[in-house]
């Protein structure tokens, strides 16, 4: 048997690496339709979030109209993050992908729906959330997160002890966190975290609490798919 490719320092992999630990696969797979492909030079530069490691992202910049800033990490192929825009269109929806198949999804429904309310950052979600300022979102949603399942990989989880902690600073007061995921282990990894983060309230008081999908859930393509061990599990926090 051949033997694997060695990691080179700058691999996100390899244990060297600068920065944090990458909580994303690959970001591309087969190749985007010419018609999405044009989005990325015509759309994409309308809406993007600005450049997070170069200053704040103040989301009242972003749409200073909006009554609400909403916060999606991770929206996969955009379904969920396009029709809760069409469903509140006075929040500001700040999307983050790194993956390219998504975002040009993304783009596609956007454009398809004329949505105006939605920004893009087509990369690592952690950047834009270090980036904004304290008490400046009404929500953030991680839905079906990469689980990284093994357990010598599962420091790669996006939901860990910083992510946590930036969430709540970022949040308003009263303000929610919703953490969907259909893999049992990771709920419980995930629950451990956020309920030992200072002003996270989890919003549970019985099992239907975390098992039923909240009213204002939109199940999309991926959760349809049942590629985890359990049915989704729905965790609502709200900071105090």
């Amino acid at each position: 048997m051949p033997a694997s490719r060695p990691k080179k320092p700058g691999d996100p992999l390899h244990p060297r690496a600068s920065g944090p630990l990458r909580s994303f696969g690959r970001i591309k797979s087969r190749t985007i339709k010419p018609l999405q492909a044009a989005l990325f030079g015509t759309l994409l530069p309308t809406i993007a979030v600005p450049d997070p490691k170069a200053g704040p992202v103040d989301p009242r910049l972003l749409m200073p109209e909006a009554t609400e800033a909403w916060l999606e990490i991770g929206f996969g192929g955009g379904e969920h993050l396009a029709e809760q825009a069409a469903k509140n269109p006075n929040a500001v929806m700040i999307g983050c992908e790194p993956f390219l198949n998504g975002v040009a999804s993304v783009l596609r429904h956007i454009d398809d729906r004329g949505l105006k309310n939605v920004r893009i950052h087509a990369d690592d979600g952690r950047d834009v959330l270090n980036a904004i300022p304290d008490a400046s979102l009404d929500r953030v949603m991680i839905l079906f997160p990469d689980p990284w399942h093994k357990v010598r990989h599962n420091k790669r989880r996006l939901l860990n002890e910083e992510t946590a902690a930036q969430i709540a600073r970022v949040l308003k007061p009263g303000g929610r966190l919703r953490f969907v995921t259909d893999w049992k282990d990771y709920a419980g990894w995930a629950l451990e975290r956020l309920n030992r983060t200072p002003d996270l309230v989890w919003l549970a008081n019985e099992a239907d609490d975390w098992r039923i999908a909240p009213a204002d859930h939109v199940v999309t393509r991926y959760e349809e798919k049942k590629l985890g061990d359990t049915a989704p599990l729905f965790l609502e926090f709200e900071r105090a």
